[in-house]
């Protein structure tokens, strides 16, 4: 089953949005940093924010650029929300908001995680029981100037005769495993993951169709 996240809106703290807002240039300049500088930096900017401690966590995450490199492990940053978790409103777990967008070309800055939607992974065409660990699609869905994303090179590749310009995915797709839920509960992927989500990307094309 696909979840998607156009109808979900995360409640985040207003220090979280203007720390996020304000740090855009630091986490686009750290976009080919290694994860350890990224939090690094991240935590110690958001000390100077009302006494908060830091909070910020990552996880590994598998990266699909749109420019035909290979896909390749890159860490996910979260951050914290009092917002109740749209996929399992009943649990009572810490809600944590994932920031894919510091991995996405040509979005607006300013929109934070609003630049972004999801889908699901929970199980794969012939499979009779759904994954322990599903997988989560971060894409792209708003650019700065308005145009479409350009066309993942690596997916459109792995579609083959399936490819469908219509459904194509579009812009860098960050993709991440979870347990219960991934606002949640995140957990480290790695590329021992990727042929499972090479699998599901062939058989897949994006929700958001481009006409």
């Amino acid at each position: 089953m696909l979840i998607s996240s156009s109808e979900i809106e995360l409640e985040i703290p207003t220090a979280i949005v203007d720390f996020h807002f304000s740090s855009s240039s630091i986490l686009a300049a750290a976009y080919h940093q290694k994860s350890s500088l990224i939090l690094q930096t991240l935590n110690k900017m958001s000390s100077s924010y009302s006494g908060m401690e830091p909070e910020f966590s990552t996880f590994e995450a598998i990266m699909f650029p749109s420019d035909g490199r290979p896909a390749h492990c890159v860490s996910l940053m979260t951050s914290p929300s009092k917002g109740v978790d749209p996929l399992n409103p009943s649990v009572k777990l810490p809600v944590r908001m994932p920031h894919p967008e510091v991995y996405m070309d040509y979005v607006p800055e300013e929109l934070g995680v609003k630049a972004w939607k999801f889908e699901t992974i929970t199980y794969l065409e012939g499979m009779t029981r759904r994954f322990t660990n599903p997988y989560v699609v971060f894409y792209p869905v708003v650019s700065r100037d308005g145009l479409p994303f350009p066309v993942n090179k690596n997916l459109r590749e792995m579609q083959g005769s399936r490819f469908n310009p219509e459904y194509a995915w579009r812009g860098n797709l960050v993709v991440g495993k979870y347990r219960e839920s991934p606002f949640s509960s995140l957990m480290d992927a790695s590329m021992a993951d990727f042929p499972l989500i090479k699998n599901w990307f062939s058989q897949h094309g994006s929700p958001q169709a481009q006409r």
